[in-house]
Formats: C-alpha cells, structure tokens, sequence
C-alpha cells in the first residue's frame, strides 16, 4: 500500500496540468468569487446618474448639491471634459436619455420645472396629482441601479430640504391636529428662519452634506418625494435578457471549443504529421492560418446555433439584428479562435493544455461577465473585466440585441476583438517556432 501510494504522488508531482486543476484552481476562483462577493454586504458599486435640474430653484440646487456628496451614487451633471471640449455643457433631457440608452449610466434623473414650488408631499399618491414629480430614466437591464438611486433621492431629500419640510409639517399639523398657539408659532417661525439659512447655505454648496455612504435600497417611489419611473431601454424587447444570457455563456463555451480544437497541433506533433506536413510546401504560417480560419467558422457556428436554439426556444429577436449579429458574431469568433491557438502553441501537451484553457478560461469569464453581470462588482473588477474577451463580446451583443444600436456603433468593441485576435496570432505563430526547429 505505502509503495502505491509513493507511486501515486510522485505521478501527481510530475504531472503539473494535473497539480494545477488540483491546487491553483480552485484556491483562484475562490479569490476571485471572494473579492467579487466578499464585501457586497458592506458596499453597494456606486451607481453612475445624471442629474439634469430644469427647475434651477433653492429646493432643486439643495437637493443636486445633496446628490453630489452621496457616496453610494457617482453623480454628474455634464460630461467629461475633453480636449475637444474642455467645457462641456450641461446635460439636457435629451442628452441624459440618449446617455441611458448608449449604456454610458444606467439611471438619469430629470427635475422638472416647477418641481421646486411643491418639492416634498405627506400626504401619500392621492395628493398633489398635479405637482411635478421628478423623472427617473433608467436601463431595465441593470434592475439595481434604479431602486439605489431612488433609495439615495428620498435620503438626499430628508437632509437637505429642512426648511420645506418643516413648512409642509407645519401645514400638515394644523390640518390635522389644529392652530398653533401664538408662542408655539413664534417658535416655529424662529426655527424655520434657521432652517431656511441652513437649506440656502446647502443650495450654495457651502454646507458640508450630511450625506454618508449607505447600503439602502428599494424603490422609494412613494416617499417623501414623488418620483415617475420609466425604462427608456428594452421596454419593446421580447424577452431581452435571454440575447444577454446567449452571448454571455456563449463566448465562454467557445473559448473551451476554440481551445479544445486548435490542441489538434498537439495530436499532430506527436504522431509525427505536423513534421511531415512542414516538410512540404505548407509553411507554419499557412497551417496556423488556415487552422486559425477552421477554428473561426467553427466557433461562429456554434455561437449561430445557439442563438438560433434562442429563437426558436426562447423569441429572440434575432432576424432583425442579423447585421449586427453576424459583425460581432465574427468578431467574436477570431478573437477566440486566435486565444486557442495561442493556448495550443504555448502547451506542450494536451494536458497541459486541458489545465492551461480551463483555469484561463473560468477567469476570464467570472470577471467579465459571463458568470456574473458586471455592473454588480465592484469599480476595481469591472476595469479588471476590460482585459477579457468576454466582456467586450459581451458589450457588443447587448448594444446589438438590448440597445438596437447600428452597426457603426458596433467599432470599440470589433476593434478590440480584431486587434486582439491578431496580436494573439501573433504569439502563436512565435511560439510555434518549436515544431520548426525540433
């Protein structure tokens, strides 16, 4: 027994494919779903909105300026500058929606004018039916961002408007409980005088917020302040989501499809066929090439079949986005196809390659999307998402299917996966430059 189990281990030893899926694997997706999920109990991902005030009162500034100091929310109110436009304008309505359907923030928020003549409301929905109520933009996508912004809205009220509020207490109370004393009145008028310094000083931007980072949630469309939600994207869509399911899962099965074929070198090389296929006329520029090509048809056609199945199974909208499918379809597939032969080149066996592949792979899908949305990790693991393949695969199906973006706005992502894919090219044929030597 103890000799089977010295032969065993040593085996285990020598085998470092198999040492790695043993050992290195899951201590790194346990690192990776730790930071991903270790500290959402304490922090909520801040929330990027635009804020657009159309009211320009003392009400509307004082709640902006209370929004701005909000440590939960990432609150602009123009776009960033650039050299071309070193002082960008305000945004408008319009701006602030086409913003949320581009993707750039998930929620806008519109105070409209007249808003700040009757800003806060005790009195439930049935009353001031015809108060303005602020517009709340949002991408139906992203089902958190909405409820925190709306959460932070009615916070950002209660501590920046004290002055209104206490002025509609004070309407409230001698409605429901009686007139106020004259000694009582003079000392709600001395306090109401503070409180409007106070709100003034805040509409200035002069009062620190009394704002701090908080976890709170839910709608909040019936709080102190009235609030009129819509979804200005994927409200026409028939069943969205499933178009982002498709390609996330997608991307991330023919990362292991692309891997898995272009091991084919490996096969080759040990029985002796890659020698002979050198020693004619086909350079290893030509195989890789036209392997590379092989594994790019074959990709994308896995990725059709599975949009078809989301068709037929699930009414994908797929025949009206077919331009936009097959450009990031294809896109899409040479960018894997190149990442498998890269894998291929750089391993000497296919169980090498077999560990290599799966312990890249299920990394780069757990941190760019294909596991879990982005938009729910935290700033530091969304940027670390943008040096996958699957987020920005990910990124272009969605603006295709979910967004109904043209073609043309399809170029960030299409030149990332080309480029990618041949750079990754690139290396593979640099690294298999050991067939030709050997």
């Amino acid at each position: 027994m103890f000799a089977i189990l010295q032969t065993a281990f040593a085996s285990l030893r020598r085998d470092r494919a198999a040492l790695a899926l043993a050992f290195i694997l899951p201590i790194g997706f346990f690192t990776i779903f730790a930071i991903i999920f270790g500290s959402m109990h304490d922090t909520v991902p801040r929330v990027r909105v635009i804020v657009v005030d159309q009211d320009n009162s003392e009400a509307s500034k004082s709640l902006v300026n209370a929004l701005l100091h909000e440590d939960t929310l990432r609150v602009s109110t123009h776009p960033e500058a650039s050299k071309a436009q070193p002082n960008p304008p305000d945004y408008t309505a319009q701006s602030a929606e086409a913003a949320v359907k581009a993707g750039d923030v998930s929620v806008a928020l519109i105070i409209p004018q007249g808003w700040g003549a009757n800003p806060v409301s005790f009195g439930g929905s049935s009353q001031n039916q015809n108060t303005p109520k602020i517009q709340l933009l949002n991408d139906s996508s992203d089902a958190i961002a909405p409820q925190v912004v709306s959460g932070m809205l009615q916070k950002a009220a209660m501590t920046s408007l004290p002055a209104t509020m206490a002025e509609m207490g004070q309407k409230y109370t001698e409605k429901y409980v009686g007139t106020l004393t004259p000694a009582q009145q003079k000392q709600w008028n001395d306090n109401l005088v503070y409180l409007k310094k106070l709100q003034q000083d805040r509409a200035q931007n002069t009062a620190p917020s009394a704002a701090t980072s908080s976890s709170a949630s839910g709608s909040g469309f019936n709080g102190i302040i009235g609030v009129q939600t819509r979804s200005v994207v994927g409200e026409s869509q028939n069943k969205p989501m499933i178009s982002y399911y498709a390609a996330a899962v997608g991307v991330m099965f023919l990362l292991f499809t692309a891997s898995g074929s272009a091991g084919a070198l490996l096969d080759e090389a040990d029985s002796g066929t890659l020698d002979r296929v050198l020693s004619s006329r086909i350079g290893m520029t030509t195989l890789l090439a036209g392997k590379l090509t092989y594994n790019t048809l074959l990709a994308f056609t896995q990725l059709a079949a599975m949009f078809v199945f989301g068709w037929a199974v699930f009414h994908l909208d797929l025949w009206t986005h077919i331009p936009g499918f097959l450009v990031m379809g294809l896109s899409t597939a040479f960018a894997v196809a190149a990442f498998g032969m890269l894998l291929a080149s750089l391993a000497k066996t296919r169980a090498q390659l077999g560990a290599i592949s799966t312990l890249l792979i299920l990394t780069m899908s757990s941190i760019g999307g294909s596991m879990f949305p982005r938009y729910l990790m935290s700033d530091a693991m969304q940027k670390a998402g943008q040096f996958t393949l699957n987020s920005w695969a990910i990124d272009g199906f969605t603006k295709v299917f979910w967004r109904d973006q043209p073609v043309t706005a399809l170029w960030p992502q299409v030149a990332v996966l080309l480029g990618a894919g041949a750079v990754l090219f690139l290396l593979a044929r640099r690294f298999a430059r050991r067939w030709e030597f050997s």
